[in-house]
Formats: C-alpha cells, structure tokens, sequence
C-alpha cells in the first residue's frame, strides 16, 4: 500500500451512472468489510507501478479511437478525430461496413496486452471489408482500481459521442456497430450504448469485471438495454473475499459460462491473496480472466470447429448431463457465433472447452438405470466410460457423480471428448477398482467404518442411452451380453448398439 493510500476515501461499491431518460443515479452503497479488504489489495497490486501523475481529473481527449489497417503491435491505428470527415476518408473509414469497437479493460502496466492483436487480427480475417476500431483509454485505465472505475463513464460518453457523430454521415447505420469489451471494457461499452442516441447492434462482454458491479442496479452496469443484443461470456467467476474479478450475475440477453464460468481448464490454480500482496495479481488472474478473449478469437478463426453452449438453469444441472436440448433456440454457438435472441427472461448457458483453441469439445448425455438386487449398504462406485466411434477410441471418461448413484432409478451423466469419436459403435463401461486418490481412499475407509457387515457389491446395468449434444443424435446401447449385465469394483462391462432380438430377450426376461 503506497504512503497515499490511507488518506484516499473508502472505496464505494458501484459508479456513478445516470439513467437513461437523464434520471439521477442512486446514493453510493457503502462495500461490505470483505470486499472493501479485496478492493483495497487491488489497488495496492499496482503500488509503486502507476506513475506519480496518472491521477487527477481524467479528460475526454484521453482517449482516442484508432481505425486498424493491420494487427501488428507496431500499428497504432489511424486517428480518427471527431467532427473531421477528412480523418475518415484519409483512414479508409468503410461507413456501409461493419463497424467493431474493441475495448481493453483496466491495467498495471499501462500498455496493450498481446491479446488484443489477437483480436484484431481475427476480425479483419472474418469480416475483411469491416471497420476495426481499437479504443484507447490507457491513461484512464492505468489508474488506482477504484479511478478505473469511476473513468468507465467518461469513456463510455466518449464513445457515444464518437457514434453519434458517425451517423450524421451518410449510410452509416448504428445497427451495424459492434461493441466487443474486455473486463472493464465491458462496462465502458455498457454506458456507451446508454449514452448513444439510438440503439447500438450489439455489445459483447468479455468476463465483465466484477468488483464494483456485482449486484448493483442494471442502469450502472452493462446490462440488455445498451444494445439490439447483449452476450457475455462468464471465465473467471471464482469468489474471494466476497468479490469475483469477473461478474458472476446474469448482465446480458445471453450470458455463456465456458466450464461453468469457474475453473478453466490449462489454468493452474495459485494464491490469489498472495499474488495480490505481492503485486503479482496480473499473473494470476489472466489466464481465466483472459480466457473470455480467446474463446471469441477461436469462434472467429474456427468456424469449422465451432463450440455450443446450452441452456441450463444453473451449473449442477449442466454437470450432470441434464441440459443437451437444442430445442426452442436453447443451444447456441459462442462468441462471435452467439445466436441473437430477445428474450423477455436471461438465458444461461454452459459448455466444457479444451485448454487451448480449438476449444471445441463434443458433448454427451449418459442415461444408466442402476438396479441392485443385494443389500449393498451405501454404493459409491468410481464409473469411467471408454467410447468407441468410426473415428477412433477416447481416453476413460470418468462419471462425475454429484450425489450419489441412485439404485433402481434412472442416472444421468455428462461426459465430452476433445475429438469427433465419429458415429458411436461400442462403450465400455469400468467400475474402477482401485483408489485413484486421498478423497477416493477416505470414501473407501468411511464405507468400512459405517457398514455393519461387508457384502459383496455389485449392480446391474442393462442399457445405456446417449444423446449427442452436438448432433442431438439419440442411441440406445445394451449390454453385449444380456445374460450378464452385473458389474462390480475393478470389473467392466461393454455394450453396442440394442437390436431388435436384444429387445425381445430382454422383454420376455422381466415377463
């Protein structure tokens, strides 16, 4: 914490934002002990870094809009300068096109981060006759936390100012403007389509930073109203403190989170508060934090692998394979490729990703009926499936079981691989034997010690029913051999696809 930090005013948990309409904005909500502590270490994770003269009263002419003919860092952009028509037609300015305003968010450092390059570069690919607009307000990000915040308005007015000027040119339609904002940026974009004279395309958000929008009213955050169509994506919802660097709540008119929003895969897990302390919090929060931008990249520049969400009313139901319906518009393309919708409610959706692009996965819904005919006390089995498809082999999917295994009831799975398995031919079903780890150890030791008697455990398993959620392809798959259908630790059991004799059997043996 600088020498200067003490006798700075408590931090307020929400910007100042007026209403559409001119309305005055609410009285400040004062943060909570937890996450005052949160925002207080975020802004001594800058310390000594910001320069002595970064503070003080931010000025319109801070930021700057300049129009990308490449994505290269060296490539500034081509100034255009409001109120000059000259500065348009001198940058190629395209006012039929598409026109995408790219938004970065807070930072320590003061620069463009690497992936807005990234960015940039993937949407002048896809869309090559577009306009590509990188909005550069570094001297108001690179700010205390809790200033950032508080310049996102001025921003988002400059911005606003800047559209409503382009459409007095002729042709130009705000219909085709496209706000895609990152962390912070996500709100600036969310007072720009508040302050604009007209209704914008359409916003993406890209994990919208938390801390000082959690929870507080819709007209001081982004929200469905500053756009045509509103989609977020959710990476870094993880809470600490109290605070979620990324937004947990619902802002848009489709709000997507890849792997529940939560851990993402290929990011390690650190010390968050210790990062913090020792000004290393840019480390640990970019991986997952940063996620958001590249799974838009990925739906730019891999249209032929392109990721589906699916609408679900929260991630335990997602987990447990129960939300892989494409019906009435509840699956969705992600990122760029999000499908535009007007719901009257929010739709959350979920998805599983790789840990790098192509971050595409094929996902499967897993339907097991579990019969016991013995006494087994608590049954807690470790499943693992093995898919077998005209395109090869998976590695053993584990069953993530989040209660436990319902006997004589119907059980539903989510399992998903990296490759395309094909058309699926076989599944071997595994019951794991053998402890995998500490927790699967201790649930072994608690079975010992809270049943009275050991008795041989064992469960019967005759069909297993998938769904793609990709192709939304229905298969029945019956045990191999219907005569043996038992499967107990350390044992397997395979099964193919059910034909009509396997029915017949299977019909006369319950009669």
């Amino acid at each position: 914490m600088s020498a200067a930090l003490p006798s700075s005013p408590a931090p307020s948990c929400h910007v100042l934002r007026p209403a559409r309409g001119l309305k005055a904005a609410a009285a400040s909500r004062p943060c909570s002990a937890m996450s005052r502590a949160v925002l207080v270490l975020l802004c001594a994770g800058l310390g000594a870094r910001l320069a002595a003269g970064s503070t003080g009263a931010p000025h319109n002419s801070r930021v700057k809009f300049g129009l990308r003919s490449s994505a290269g860092s060296e490539d500034e952009g081509c100034a255009l300068e409001m109120g000059s028509e000259s500065s348009l037609q001198q940058c190629g300015f395209n006012a039929t096109a598409r026109t995408f305003l790219i938004i970065h968010g807070w930072t320590m450092s003061g620069m463009f981060e690497t992936w807005l390059d990234s960015l940039v570069s993937a949407l002048q690919e896809r869309e090559k006759d577009a306009n590509v607009v990188v909005v550069d307000w570094l001297p108001l990000a690179h700010q205390l936390y809790t200033d950032a915040v508080n310049n996102t308005q001025i921003v988002g007015k400059s911005i606003a100012r800047l559209l409503d000027w382009l459409q007095e040119i002729p042709l130009f339609k705000l219909e085709n403007v496209h706000l895609i904002g990152y962390s912070l940026g996500a709100h600036v974009a969310g007072f720009a389509g508040n302050y604009v004279h007209g209704t914008i395309g359409r916003i993406t958000g890209l994990d919208p930073a938390g801390p000082m929008f959690e929870g507080v009213d819709p007209s001081r955050r982004l929200s469905p109203d500053d756009a045509a169509f509103v989609d977020v994506l959710h990476t870094y919802t993880r809470e600490t403190l109290g605070v979620s660097i990324g937004i947990q709540m619902p802002v848009g008119h489709v709000d997507i989170y890849p792997n529940g929003g939560d851990f993402q895969p290929g990011c390690g897990l650190s010390d968050v508060l210790g990062a913090i302390a020792y000004g290393t919090i840019g480390e640990v929060v970019k991986c997952e934090h940063e996620r958001s931008v590249h799974l838009f990249v990925d739906s730019l520049v891999n249209q032929d692998k392109q990721s589906f969400a699916f609408q679900c009313t929260d991630s335990s139901r997602f987990k447990k394979g129960i939300c892989l319906s494409c019906r009435k518009n509840r699956c969705s393309g992600i990122g760029y490729n999000a499908r535009r919708t007007r719901h009257k409610r929010n739709s959350k959706m979920y998805l599983k990703t790789r840990a790098d692009m192509p971050f595409k996965v094929y996902h499967y819904q897993m339907k097991m009926h579990v019969f016991s005919y013995k006494s087994t006390g608590e049954v807690d089995p470790t499943f693992s499936v093995t898919l077998h498809g005209t395109n090869g082999d998976s590695e053993p999917l584990s069953l993530e079981v989040l209660e436990q295994i319902g006997l004589n009831a119907t059980n539903t799975f989510l399992v998903y691989t990296e490759e395309d398995m094909g058309e699926l031919l076989k599944i071997k079903l595994t019951w794991e034997g053998a402890s995998q780890s500490w927790y699967d150890l201790w649930k072994e030791l608690r079975s010992y010690w809270y049943r009275p008697a050991k008795t041989s455990q064992e469960l019967h398993i005759r069909r297993i029913r998938v769904k793609s959620g990709e192709t939304q392809q229905r298969f029945a798959f019956c045990v191999e051999d219907s005569q043996l259908t038992s499967i107990s630790p350390g044992k397997e059991l395979w099964f193919v696809k059910c034909t009509d004799e396997w029915k017949r059997r299977s019909v006369s043996n319950t009669l």
